[in-house]
């Protein structure tokens, strides 16, 4: 579709040799910095939140090194907004919990509160009422502290460990890393944990009224009926719970301890994310593990394996991210025609971590479904991931099918058998869907569950569709049918874990072309208008973070590198290489300024849970801007108008 807008002369693409010794000069950039058993895995990097609570968690346990915290307290102040708040992405608007994380952590290090930074902190805070208005997960660290009471907490019977499958709360209908961040909690909960403070620090003066006096702190999180029936619910609940019987709560509490010890997962941690490794670690303490404790120390090394210095900066990444950015920069490089023998030793990588033997906590919804997915980091065997799966089996099968064969078969096993009843795919479990749950007063982060999305169910049927749409049919056209029943109005597609409808949308139409959508049919050209319609004068696309609240669609960011190649690889999978916008877009990326192997890129474009939690994929700006390069050249040069892939 033509663009009507005069392009002007620097939006126009570079010719074939300047564009071809770009992509060569970038497969040498990603090359070297493939890994000796060549993988290559990129910083993750999210919020303060993550290194403040590191800061609360050894301030809980009595772990001080002063060292190491003065450094953690640079990062912080490094990333503070000039309002004095914190925010959850690079400019964006201030948080009232991560602001509260990251003022308690740098007060902890010793910072003075009279200083500059401190006084606008707490003066930003105080304005949005306080420290008692953050969320459930700061208020729970609050409490640890003896900061502010329990009753500021929603009650958290551990007794939930011995609940049946078919009532209404259960673990196996909330998300994996609700799962693996809740039970730990339930622990602390059930003991009232108290953290060691040895420097004994409060904060009273993040309170308008004191902690004690302030009336509600629990709130319903959706206003619906049912959620101030919930609350209802709460209030009974807290007057019922200390007087459950004292064997049951012992229990309950030994489920939640194995649960946790199950899935310690050695260095990697439980659930290899960050959040549920601290609360593990904090669990086992109010059970009175030593130091010295093997369970102890492989939930604590678990957490100091996640600090990364880069020398002008010490934070921790929430997760790694390994299996992902090789999977993603193995489609970039083939297709840019990159080197063969280092891709196979990136995908021989891979084939080694599939997961094939173990099954994960999946099964509880798919008991029949035999093993065959990827995690996302190194090793994380109960949570293979969906996404990932899709990604890897793709790029093994572009590569060198006969070789992947074995590989590819079983992916695509565990894919379809994680299909969910409506056609789509969620990331980690199947039908996790009981949106119920997300009106408990715990909930109020809106993240409990993880039920189908359009990216992830994108990736599957263009995985399948790519490996054989034949055999694969019933499958890919379910999916076809979820993706086309959950387009927006306008005509693009919610992003879930990746900023925000640009992703989705290109996520969508790359995936309806793999699965032989005629691409002139309406509902697809609304997708093709509305990606034309967003795009920037200056040829790019940007879209910021802000588009996950409601009423605000976020694109006053300015053009960033990966959501551009993002565009551009919807509208090639849409239009090939016709129409202005994708020229324009493809002349802004190949002018756009790099560092090494990045594009320059500031903005977070991913997300961790949509106006909870961002992250800033630093292989992004790596990845798909020599993607879209290379298929925009390889669309240029194809005798096959046809050839397609699934991403």
């Amino acid at each position: 579709m033509n663009d009507p807008r005069r392009i002007i002369p620097d939006q126009i693409p570079l010719d074939r040799a300047a564009r071809e010794a770009l992509l060569s000069a970038q497969n040498d950039a990603l090359f070297q910095l493939q890994q000796q058993d060549g993988h290559i895995v990129f910083e993750l990097e999210a919020d303060c939140t993550i290194p403040a609570e590191y800061v609360i968690m050894c301030h809980f346990l009595g772990r001080i090194d002063q060292r190491r915290e003065a450094r953690l307290a640079d990062y912080l102040r490094g990333v503070q907004n000039t309002d004095g708040s914190w925010p959850l992405f690079h400019a964006g608007a201030g948080n009232i919990s991560a602001t509260v994380k990251a003022y308690w952590a740098l007060k902890l290090t010793g910072n003075d509160i009279e200083a500059a930074h401190m006084v606008s902190a707490r003066q930003w805070i105080l304005a949005q009422g306080g420290a008692a208005t953050s969320n459930v997960f700061t208020r729970i660290s609050l409490a640890l502290f003896g900061h502010v009471p329990w009753r500021a907490v929603p009650v958290m019977p551990v007794e939930a460990m011995l609940l049946p499958r078919w009532f209404p709360f259960h673990l196996s209908k909330i998300a994996y890393w609700s799962r693996t961040v809740v039970v730990p909690l339930l622990v602390l909960y059930a003991t009232r944990a108290r953290a060691l403070n040895p420097t004994g620090t409060s904060l009273e003066e993040l309170f308008v009224v004191p902690a004690k006096d302030h009336k509600v702190y629990n709130i319903n999180p959706t206003g619906s009926t049912i959620g101030n029936l919930l609350l209802r619910l709460d209030k009974a609940l807290r007057v019922i719970e200390p007087r459950l019987p004292k064997g049951s709560r012992a229990r309950a509490i030994k489920a939640a301890e194995e649960f946790t010890i199950a899935r310690l997962n050695g260095l990697n941690g439980l659930g290899a994310i960050f959040p549920a490794m601290v609360n593990a670690v904090l669990m086992f303490r109010a059970l009175g593990y030593s130091d010295d404790d093997p369970h102890m120390k492989a939930a604590s090394d678990a957490v100091d394996n996640l600090m990364t210095d880069r020398q002008d900066a010490l934070y921790l990444q929430p997760c790694f991210s390994p299996v992902w950015d090789t999977g993603l920069a193995a489609h970039a490089l083939l297709e840019a025609r990159a080197d063969r023998d280092r891709l196979i030793s990136a995908l021989d990588w891979l084939a080694d971590r599939q997961i094939l033997d173990h099954v994960g906590d999946y099964a509880w919804r798919r008991p029949d479904v035999r093993p065959g997915g990827w995690a996302f980091q190194y090793d994380n065997p109960d949570y293979p991931d969906v996404d990932d799966t899709a990604v890897v089996a793709m790029a093994m099968h572009r590569a060198d099918p006969q070789r992947y064969d074995a590989n590819i078969d079983r992916a695509c096993e565990w894919i379809v058998g994680m299909q969910s009843k409506n056609g789509g795919w969620g990331a980690f479990d199947a039908d996790n869907d009981h949106y119920l749950l997300n009106s408990i007063p715990f909930a109020d982060h809106g993240a409990l569950l993880d039920p189908p999305t359009v990216d992830v169910s994108a990736r599957c049927v263009g995985c399948l569709a790519q490996v054989d749409k034949n055999r694969y049919a019933a499958s890919i056209a379910r999916g076809v049918a979820y993706l086309k029943r959950d387009q927006e109005g306008d005509g693009s597609w919610f992003g879930r874990w990746g900023a925000n409808y640009v992703y989705g949308t290109w996520s969508a139409l790359v995936a309806l072309r793999a699965a032989g959508e005629d691409m002139h049919q309406p509902y697809i050209r609304r997708a093709v208008q509305w990606l034309v319609k967003k795009q920037h004068p200056d040829g790019g696309w940007g879209e910021g973070l802000e588009s996950y609240e409601p009423g605000q669609d976020g694109f006053a960011t300015p053009s960033t590198a990966s959501q551009t190649a993002w565009a551009v690889l919807g509208l090639i999978a849409a239009d090939g290489t016709d129409g202005d916008a994708t020229r324009a877009g493809i002349s802004w990326l190949e002018r756009a300024p790099r560092d090494g192997a990045r594009w320059q890129e500031n903005h977070f474009t991913g997300v961790g849970f949509p106006r909870v939690f961002y992250l800033k994929y630093h292989g992004y700006p790596a990845i798909f801007p020599q993607w879209a390069i290379a298929r925009y050249q390889a669309a240029l040069e194809s005798n096959d108008p046809d050839q397609t892939w699934g991403m």
